[in-house]
């Protein structure tokens, strides 16, 4: 190996990229040995327990080492990445004498890879003196040349599960793949498509781009899936005497890795559903109103280029409410025994992604106009669709709202957020039989829950609010006269 005098060369460690978290998962290197770097330029994209995350280099050099491999969870504080920073030749060392994690995943020894340094015992600001428990991806077998879409997404595309395979045809000769990039060039696409591709098994060489300048997109990759569970031509069962038995078919399971945004959620969940005594309550209401009103604030100058939906009109209408019972707003402090009462509101929005569950946050909705709101709400939404959301939109919550409805569910008792009082599930909005000034009409009726924490908020605080939010999306008139 070429040798690196201990002055040029410098270990990039794995940053603490959340709020006290304590590993991270390497998704994607953007570099290899021999690249010279750039002081800010991306190095590599890793997934915490609360988003996915790019790491900028903080020095110029040339790459000497990649220590661990796509795919490995990496204590905070252990270094990842070798540059050297003294001008030295760009040529990598011998392949014969990289460490086992720097060589494509193929030729990597059965045992798990040990971490540069691994006998240190480094001390980390807050966290103090621990052995390093870098943990790889089990090997799920050996790769094949097509995409392999998983049963829970034939599931979801084709709205049931697929059926058993049956008897193997006679092999066809298989369609010639999309040509490679030319040159061998990397395909063109933005780190949230490219880890959407990973999740999903498709090998971006394979997908064609539809976007500027030959991008690929989230669409592109969906399309790929798309083509790939597409339904094949039926073939005959074979005699019942020939099938295998049920009993040997490998693809009535599928096993998926609870790690990254989905390990965390999992744990808040179950901590907040055990440790927070939940009471929910319900209530239907006629939301004509206030559908005629979005409709409204669509066509107003002061709207223009913003995203005005029926979750900004309750998100204003939780917002007053709140601000007519205060007391609502509050968290649980148990070492200290006492409720701490917030005199601000980080509306939390949950968001279903790639990773799974998350809530941001919009910081300070309480002071924020209408438009003001409605802008918040489109880019938090943008964002977290992009899986772009950062660790620190992520905290500090006070109350959410999550909107079932989107999905055609009418309710739901939804968990409390750790650390928050009260939850709000909006369900879907639809046309239905209602008493009007004495007659049966048909009007938008939607049923809201509202879940929260009754160590802190009795029956009847929880009702107040509850019908406050209610009586504002009946009649949005209130959103002035209640203001």
């Amino acid at each position: 190996m070429t040798t690196m005098t201990e002055a040029s060369v410098r270990e990039f460690k794995m940053p603490d990229v959340g709020e006290g978290l304590t590993e991270a998962e390497i998704l994607k290197w953007y570099v290899q040995p021999g690249d010279t770097v750039t002081d800010g330029q991306v190095v590599c994209e890793v997934e915490t327990a609360k988003a996915a995350v790019e790491l900028p280099i903080p020095y110029d050099g040339v790459v000497r080492d990649l220590h661990f491999p796509e795919g490995t969870t990496v204590d905070v504080g252990t270094a990842i990445i070798s540059v050297d920073v003294g001008g030295g030749s760009a040529a990598p060392a011998p392949a014969a004498e990289q460490p086992a994690a720097a060589q494509p995943a193929a030729a990597a020894p059965a045992e798990e890879p040990k971490a540069a340094g691994s006998g240190r015992q480094p001390v980390l600001v807050g966290y103090g003196v621990a052995t390093s428990s870098t943990r790889r991806r089990p090997r799920k077998g050996p790769e094949v040349p097509v995409p392999q879409v998983s049963t829970a997404i034939q599931t979801e595309l084709n709205g049931h599960a697929p059926a058993a395979p049956a008897a193997p045809a006679p092999a066809a000769p298989a369609p010639a793949a999309p040509a490679a990039p030319a040159g061998g060039e990397r395909p063109l696409a933005k780190p949230p498509v490219r880890k959407l591709a990973k999740d999903l098994g498709v090998d971006l060489t394979t997908v064609v781009p539809t976007g500027p300048d030959g991008i690929i997109t989230r669409e592109d990759v969906h399309a790929a899936v798309a083509a790939a569970v597409a339904p094949e031509p039926q073939v005959a069962p074979a005699p019942a005497e020939a099938q295998a038995p049920a009993s040997y078919d490998t693809t009535r399971e599928t096993r998926i890795p609870v790690k990254g945004v989905r390990k965390a959620t999992a744990a808040a969940m179950v901590g907040s559903a055990f440790t927070a005594p939940h009471v929910t309550e319900f209530v239907t209401v006629d939301v004509t109103r206030t559908m005629k009103l979005v409709e409204e604030l669509k066509a107003d100058k002061e709207f223009a280029g913003l995203r005005v939906n029926p979750l900004l009109l309750i998100s204003k209408a939780l917002l007053v409410a709140i601000r007519r019972n205060p007391d609502v707003n509050a968290s649980w402090d148990e070492a200290a025994q006492e409720i701490v009462v917030k005199h601000y509101v980080n509306l939390g929005i949950a968001a279903a992604t790639p990773r799974g569950l998350i809530v941001p946050n919009i910081k300070d909705a309480h002071a924020q106009t209408l438009p003001k709101l409605a802008q918040s709400l489109g880019e938090l939404v943008a964002t977290a669709r992009d899986g772009k959301t950062s660790p620190a939109a992520m905290q500090g919550g006070t109350v959410t709202i999550t909107n079932v409805g989107v999905f055609g569910v009418d309710t739901g008792t939804p968990i409390l957020n750790p650390g928050e009082s009260a939850i709000l599930a909006v369900g879907a909005i639809k046309p239905q039989p209602w008493v009007h000034k004495g007659k049966v009409k048909p009007r938008q009726v939607t049923t809201l829950a509202l879940s929260f924490d009754h160590r802190l908020v009795d029956g009847e605080l929880g009702s107040k609010v509850l019908a406050d939010v209610a009586a504002i999306l009946e009649q949005p008139k209130r959103l002035i006269t209640w203001a």
